[in-house]
């Protein structure tokens, strides 16, 4: 029988260099890439390759920031303990309970994704049923053990990189041989006809970062990932530097197949862009295999998300004070080796999928505060950044450690990147209330934080 270390708090270390960076490619790529891609690609024609190439760059460093930290100290279970550490205890509470509840919002929208895949195939099937049992099974592999959850990760995103690598071979096999189709000839030439920078002006361009920084979001649960991995310090050298590269070659890779067999003004943003490749080189089932690999993409991503949750959720019960009902009810870690508690109290919310689709009202509800939500983890990220400067500056930096290159330049920049493309979301309808409930939030919560706070520190002093 494997033996694995365990930690001082009772979580066990069996997670492998192979599962960690399928965890990362897992929870990276998903239904964005499979079915949107072909509305990212109406924006921008062919130069929404600069784009991911761009975001590309500035999510490497960010994970080098999220690496140099968890390379000097590998006993936190999430990055959010950093910010705890570095900016204090009510940035770090607030942060905690901004990226539990956004994963708690994604848990729920992947859930109502996985039941309308499945009622591709069986359109009569209630959507609760589907529901419970696909977040009871999910549950269940979480509860189980952590190598079991990796495990499980591992053949979800092998299943998601088959799909890619076979359009990428699929695409290039119909270059080669200058297949034709109604919509002309499979050719590179696609890429550069009428090529010009801003086919549709600055404004689609910029709108476009947005839409592309979606896509990358959740490549940071490679980092959570990190205090039950074997070799943590090995393992996140490989998963920070490796797993980004690969990434952006599947995404740039797979953008790059799709326009040299569609012309980018012929892609049509209504279907699948896998599909529409698949069907032109005469797979006539393609709508059902790509509808079983964004099943798969929603499974995973629902599980990656139980299982940071779980862990946030475990976190900020130790983070409280050692008397509240908190900490004394989900500060634990089961027999399994696992925040049973954390995990099971995500799950309890989830369970309120269903009722969202009773009313419009509440269905409406859901999309807003997702939105809200999602956009909120570019906040999170640069109190991430923000923690990383303080890293440096502290008495924990390692000048021998997994170091952030260019540190000086890339750091500053980073952030003001990433408020760049929040500043960005104000200027697209779709994204405007979203944003604006972000502000509201990080406004009302951020200040209740930080009187709370202020409040314990005075009772204790």
């Amino acid at each position: 029988m494997q033996q694995f270390t365990k930690n001082e708090d009772g979580t066990i270390r069996s997670l492998s260099n192979r599962h960690v960076q399928m965890i990362a490619i897992g929870g990276t790529i998903g239904t964005g890439l499979f079915l949107g891609a072909g509305t990212t690609i109406a924006k921008t024609g062919p130069s929404i390759l600069l784009v991911y190439a761009i975001m590309g760059i500035f999510f490497f460093f960010l994970m080098r920031a999220l690496g140099e930290m968890f390379y000097a100290d590998s006993s936190h279970h999430t990055f959010v303990s950093f910010i705890s550490k570095y900016l204090g205890p009510s940035v770090g509470q607030f942060t905690g309970w901004t990226y539990w509840l956004g994963l708690v919002f994604l848990c729920m929208s992947e859930l109502t994704a996985v039941a309308t895949y499945v009622q591709y195939w069986l359109p009569t099937l209630p959507t609760w049923a589907i529901q419970i049992a696909f977040l009871g099974l999910l549950v269940g592999i979480n509860l189980t053990a952590a190598r079991f959850f990796g495990e499980t990760e591992f053949w979800f995103a092998m299943i998601k990189i088959s799909a890619i690598v076979a359009l990428i071979l699929t695409g290039l096999f119909m270059v080669i041989t200058a297949t034709k189709t109604p919509l002309g000839k499979a050719s590179f030439a696609n890429l550069t006809h009428n090529y010009t920078l801003l086919p549709k002006g600055p404004y689609s361009f910029i709108t476009a970062f947005p839409m592309v920084f979606f896509a990358f979001e959740g490549i940071e649960f490679v980092t959570i990932t990190i205090g039950e991995a074997k070799n943590p310090k090995q393992v996140i050298k490989k998963a920070v530097n490796e797993t980004l590269l690969r990434i952006l070659l599947f995404y740039i890779g797979a953008l790059l197949v799709i326009m040299t067999i569609i012309p980018w003004t012929s892609l049509s943003s209504h279907s699948s862009p896998f599909v529409q490749v698949f069907q032109l080189a005469g797979f006539a089932t393609a709508a059902g295999i790509i509808n079983f690999v964004v099943l798969i993409s929603a499974a995973s991503a629902l599980n990656s998300s139980l299982f940071s949750a779980g862990r946030h959720f475990y976190q900020l019960a130790k983070e409280s004070t050692p008397d509240s009902w908190l900490n004394r009810h989900f500060a634990k870690i089961s027999d399994q080796g696992v925040p049973a508690w954390g995990i099971l109290a995500t799950a309890a919310l989830v369970l309120l999928t269903p009722l969202l689709s009773l009313t419009n009202g509440l269905s409406a509800l859901f999309t807003i505060v997702t939105g809200a939500s999602s956009d909120m983890y570019i906040i999170v990220y640069v109190l991430a950044l923000l923690a990383h400067r303080r890293y440096r500056q502290s008495a924990d930096f390692d000048p021998n450690g997994f170091k952030m290159p260019f540190y000086q330049l890339m750091s500053p920049l980073t952030i003001s990147f990433f408020i760049a493309v929040f500043c960005s979301l104000f200027f697209v309808p779709v994204d405007f209330t979203g944003a604006l409930g972000a502000v509201i939030w990080t406004i009302l919560f951020g200040l209740f934080t930080w009187i709370r706070q202020r409040k314990l520190f005075t009772a204790i002093n």
